[in-house]
Order: C-alpha cells, then structure tokens, then sequence
C-alpha cells in the first residue's frame, strides 16, 4: 500500500534577479514522517520551505500541500489550507508582551469562535504536552531557551495541525536541550500523528528524529531518500555532511 503525501513539490524553480536559486527541485513528504530538508548554505533550503508555507509565489513548478495545488486555492480555500498548516519558527516568534499562555491562546483566539473557558482547557493541554504547565503565567522573557522553544512548540500545535513546519528549531540550542526538544518532537508526531516537514543542520538532530532526507544542493535535490540510504548513498556532498559525526555507523546499522 502506498504512503500518503502530504507534500509533493515538482519541478520547482524560483529566481530573485539573475540568481537562480531553485532550478528544478522534485520531491515528497509522507504521513507521519519526519521529513528534512537539508543541504549547504546557499542550497536553497529557504527558498523551498518559503514556498510550501505559501511566503513565496510559486511561478514554475507546483506545490502541493495534503493534496491541493497551492497557487490554485482562492483565499478562502488558501485560509482553510494555513489552518491545517503549524509552523515552529527559528527564534521561536513569540509575542514578548505576552504571557506564555496568552501566546499559546493567540491562534485558537484569532482563527476559531471556541469560548474562552474552552481556549483555557486547550492552552492547559497543549503547556502539558511540552512540559511547560508551570509556565503557563511567565513571560518569554523570563524563559531558557530551551523553554523558549517548547513553548513556541506548543503555540505551533495549537490548532492540531496535520503539518508542522520547522525552520531550524534548535538553533542556539546547547546539546542537551537540543536532545530534549528532539525527542519531544518525536514524541508529538506519534502522540498526534502529525507529518513534519523540517529545515536543520543539526546533524545530531537529523541522526535522532529523521525518517527521510531530502538534500539539496545548489539549488537542486542532489539525493531524497530514508536516512538510512542517505548515509549509505554515494552522492559526494551527501556523503561529506554525514562523514565526521561518529554516530553514523550506529545508525547505518540499526
């Protein structure tokens, strides 16, 4: 039986200028799988992630996020589509005027008609799920940065979201918190079934939560498969991002 898209990009390209950033950029993300993309700087990770949030027009190729072609959708049907859409950003993106809570409460306030009383018992779940209960009244100001991003985590599921988009969520991270936050986002997948779509160099991270790779390589996907295959692919640029982390021998075993 064949896995369920939720993404399919085909022959994306994007220029800003002369530059040619994206030439012709192909591939899938599953249901329930983590997928990464990753590559150098300038390979173009950005500019994809961009387009599959909706941030940049798509002028050649097509998007298709669970299913529906991205640049056809009416505004109405484009709103319907960012619902099911969460996105986790860099620096977490959290409002500094606002508690913890009230943060976590934003898109449930803003996209719903739920009574307030509901929004409460939500917000109280969602703090749960990434151990912040006892945040729940602090500002982000008064957080780690650890806590920083599980609570950006928790705003990010809110709305149960089917798709989680990450832009380098554990930058800054020390690697302790980093392993934490790792596995709190293997743990939500499974809890909730989410499809995550994620943008990282954090190799340790890529080595712990990664069911696929999608490597891109100036401006071109220079290999997509499992992690597995990725670490025992021959593609040169491929093979020297993975090659000084002595944990992958671990992993091409398992």
């Amino acid at each position: 039986m064949d896995k369920e898209k939720v993404i399919e990009v085909s022959n994306l390209a994007a220029s800003f200028g002369d530059t040619v950033v994206l030439s012709d950029v192909s591939f899938s993300a599953y249901k329930g799988e983590v997928t990464i993309i990753l590559g150098s700087s300038g390979s173009g990770k950005s500019t994809v992630l961009k387009h599959l949030l909706g941030l940049y027009p798509v002028l050649k190729g097509r998007v298709k996020v669970l299913g529906r072609d991205i640049s056809r959708l009416t505004e109405k049907e484009q709103l319907e589509l960012y619902m099911q859409m969460g996105v986790f950003y860099q620096n977490g993106a959290l409002l500094n005027s606002m508690t913890v809570g009230e943060n976590v409460a934003l898109p449930l306030k803003q996209h719903t008609t739920l009574p307030d009383s509901l929004v409460e018992d939500i917000v109280n779940m969602k703090l749960g799920l990434v151990n912040l209960g006892h945040a729940k009244n602090l500002f982000p100001s008064e957080l780690s940065g650890g806590m920083l991003k599980r609570a950006a985590l928790a705003r990010a599921i809110a709305l149960d979201a089917p798709v989680l988009f990450f832009d380098e969520p554990g930058a800054g991270l020390d690697p302790i918190s980093l392993e934490s936050l790792d596995q709190l986002i293997v743990n939500l997948k499974e809890q909730l079934g989410m499809s995550i779509i994620m943008v990282t160099h954090e190799v340790s991270s890529i080595l712990r939560i990664a069911n696929r790779v999608v490597y891109l390589d100036k401006g071109n996907v220079a290999f997509e498969g499992t992690l597995k295959e990725a670490l025992q692919c021959n593609v040169e640029s491929v093979r020297q991002f993975f090659s000084l982390i002595d944990d992958v021998d671990k992993v091409k075993q398992a």
